[in-house]
């Protein structure tokens, strides 16, 4: 992950905390380039098309007009070409009901968003570097709620 550089995608439609996510990513030591979309549907549109690279992580927003991230999260798991991107639940919900539903249909990591940018930071730096040797073994609530 050194020298390539990391494809992250988040669907969020919050202006000012897709701002902060670009700020945040622009500011850590690992090459990225950070795509963002407004909607479900914007993301929906942006994924299945076939010229798209797909992204590393998606970084998703439960709470989203139009098409909400627990449906866009079903639809990609149907989807032969989309179904094994990882994904990141990125939600001010700290939901149980919201958390369990995501977990059950295929996310990998449920993140609350940080109040704060540094903690943005720190949270993002740990998603890029953790290990995800769990995804070969089945997902594991152990590791899917990220507390930092």
């Amino acid at each position: 992950m050194k020298n390539e550089t990391v494809h992250i995608l988040l669907a969020d439609d919050d202006k000012d905390d897709r701002n902060d996510f670009i700020e945040a990513f622009e500011s850590l030591k690992i090459i990225t380039k950070v795509h963002t979309v407004k909607n479900g549907i914007e993301l929906m549109t942006y994924l299945t098309d076939q010229s798209v690279k797909l992204p590393h992580l998606l970084f998703l927003d439960l709470n989203m007009p139009k098409k909400s991230g627990l449906e866009c999260l079903i639809e990609i798991k149907q989807i032969n070409r989309l179904k094994n991107l990882t994904i990141v639940i990125y939600s001010t919900s700290s939901s149980e009901k919201d958390m369990e539903d995501t977990f059950i249909h295929g996310a990998n990591v449920y993140i609350k968003k940080p109040a704060h940018l540094t903690m943005l930071k720190k949270t993002l730096l740990h998603v890029l570097t953790i290990n995800w040797q769990y995804h070969t073994s089945g997902l594991n609530r152990d590791n899917f709620l990220l507390h930092l």
